[in-house]
């Protein structure tokens, strides 16, 4: 009898407005532990394995100057994390606005809201 095990692997985006906690949940999926992080500049890409899965990590900086970039990374993806800092309540419309042109762009995708 042969056992075949499929090692898979995913690409997820971790999206959300600067400062939300992404690169925490990054780091705290990969090494299981929280680390101090510092403002994301343009990208994060980790490898995070569980079981038999392999997920490539991207992990993007949420800075309004960089949030109209997002779309270039949404092909080939599997699924993305949107992360909502649920203390900044200033600007949880904005984030509603950004969650909601995402979705636009990205149809039937898989994801997942993670309140930080």
């Amino acid at each position: 009898m042969v056992l075949k095990f499929c090692f898979c692997s995913m690409r997820i985006l971790i999206l959300g407005l600067d400062g939300a906690g992404k690169t925490t949940i990054l780091y705290r999926l990969q090494v299981g532990e929280v680390v101090t992080t510092i403002p994301t500049i343009g990208f994060n890409v980790e490898t995070v394995t569980y079981k038999n899965l392999k997920f490539q990590v991207w992990d993007l900086g949420g800075q309004t100057s960089i949030r109209p970039y997002w779309r270039c990374y949404y092909s080939n993806t599997d699924a993305v994390i949107y992360v909502v800092d649920s203390c900044d309540r200033d600007r949880i419309g904005i984030s509603k606005s950004e969650l909601v042109a995402m979705l636009e762009h990205l149809g039937n995708g898989v994801c997942s809201w993670w309140r930080h």
